[in-house]
């Protein structure tokens, strides 16, 4: 995590965005009066929004860390037709 002040950003501002984007840095940039501002690359949000979304639906949360837990245990299955994901969905 890199932190930059404003003006360096705005000097700098296409080597701090291809940081952002080709080295996942993630780029604080200090403003006065703590109106600081964070940078990410859209991916790197886009997965974060996912996630979100994921974790606030407790259902599918805990049905994924118990999937997860499973295939860490050598216990993971991989379903080869529509009937057998069906038949996942109802376990």
């Amino acid at each position: 995590m890199l932190a930059v002040n404003y003006s360096s950003m705005r000097d700098n501002f296409k080597d701090y965005c291809d940081k952002v984007t080709d080295d996942y840095e993630t780029v604080i940039v200090t403003r006065k009066n703590d109106k600081n501002v964070v940078m990410i690359s859209l991916e790197e949000y886009n997965n974060m929004k996912e996630n979100l979304y994921i974790m606030s639906n407790k259902k599918d949360y805990d049905r994924l860390v118990t999937s997860k837990k499973q295939l860490e245990a050598g216990k993971g299955t991989v379903a080869k037709s529509i009937e057998q994901l069906r038949q996942l969905e109802d376990e």
